[in-house]
């Protein structure tokens, strides 16, 4: 699409309104319950739905389609993020009540971030056709190595770790020893220092950009145009906060969401590969965006039914606890009440 220089203002404007609204909602520190950030999570939904009908009517059934496409393969992308984000919470100890705050403002850093990466890939996909070949071959190799990661039962809290960039800005500034409220810095000795509040905001922030390593490439896989790559990524990630908290207690459950995404990222990649072959020339089907956008929510509900079949099927299969005492106070209380009767 040919976009003006005024919609892409108007368009930021807009998401820069919503997460205003968002922040001024949510700006008191609390718990979010599951049924508060369930009504955020399908408010965050509708208004996407109604950008990509905009968009549909607008910009026509190719845009509109490119973009629900690239919403819905950034969205399940985005839920793995989910949790090394739940990982980080935890190695930083966050409480409960800060927890939105920290999403809130890790997200922005991370969408101002992935902006910076947008906009170099549509320069150099622009310019260098046969870098679709480069973007190709990593999306298929990033799905083996999932696909590996899965088998072998690789764990992201083990993994886990502060990057290089972090280290260096708390070697620089020093940090807090407990937190204080939602305060970003505070003065020691004189001297100001970050707080864990903020260190776990560059955290979360600096961390998303690995995943975009695999995620920005997998929507240039479905669409080339910016303006669509762009909203496709804000409007995943802006609700992605609110999802944190209504499914963080069921990510465990999703257990083959590594395998239906490997199939998503390989098969996008397989689509870049075609593309590229037909850029230069070759003869070659390129698969249309009706049938990706069938293929990526195909293969999401298969695995979700499927990972939800398979711990329901763990669950029915774990021994009950052969310790446990009839009444229910286990074998520490009957060894107490067997003492009892011999005494």
């Amino acid at each position: 699409m040919d976009i003006s220089l005024t919609v892409w203002l108007l368009t930021v404007l807009g998401l820069t309104a919503l997460i205003a609204i968002d922040f001024f909602i949510g700006r008191k520190p609390h718990e979010v319950s599951v049924r508060e950030a369930g009504v955020w999570t399908a408010v965050w939904v509708v208004l996407a739905a109604l950008f990509g009908l905009g968009l549909l009517a607008f910009g026509g059934a190719k845009a509109g389609g490119e973009f629900f496409a690239g919403y819905v393969t950034e969205k399940s992308l985005s839920v793995d993020n989910l949790f090394v984000f739940i990982v980080i919470m935890a190695k930083f100890a966050v409480p409960l009540r800060l927890q939105q705050r920290v999403l809130l403002f890790g997200v922005l850093i991370a969408l101002v971030l992935r902006a910076g990466f947008i906009a170099a890939g549509a320069a150099v996909l622009a310019s260098f056709s046969w870098v679709f070949f480069l973007f190709g071959a990593f999306l298929i190799y990033t799905a083996w190595k999932l696909i590996q990661e899965a088998r072998g039962g690789h764990d992201e809290e083990a993994e886990w770790e502060e990057n290089r960039l972090l280290k260096s800005i708390e070697r620089r500034f020093g940090v807090a020893d407990r937190y204080h409220d939602t305060k970003l810095f505070i003065r020691r000795n004189g001297k100001r220092v970050l707080t864990p509040l903020m260190v776990v905001m560059l955290a979360i922030g600096t961390t998303d950009v690995m995943f975009a390593l695999d995620s920005i490439p997998a929507i240039f896989g479905l669409t080339q145009d910016p303006y669509i790559v762009f909203t496709a990524n804000a409007f995943a990630l802006m609700g992605l906060r609110q999802l944190y908290f209504l499914i963080g207690g069921l990510m465990k459950k999703l257990v083959h969401l590594s395998y239906g995404l490997s199939v998503i990222l390989g098969f996008i990649g397989v689509k870049l590969v075609l593309h590229a072959l037909h850029e230069l020339g070759v003869h070659v089907p390129e698969i249309s965006i009706a049938v990706s956008l069938s293929v990526i929510g195909g293969v999401l509900l298969v695995t979700t039914a499927t990972s939800l079949l398979a711990t329901r099927r763990q669950a029915a299969a774990r021994p009950t606890d052969p310790s446990a005492h009839p009444d229910g106070r286990g074998e520490a209380a009957g060894r107490k009440e067997n003492d009892s009767v011999d005494v």
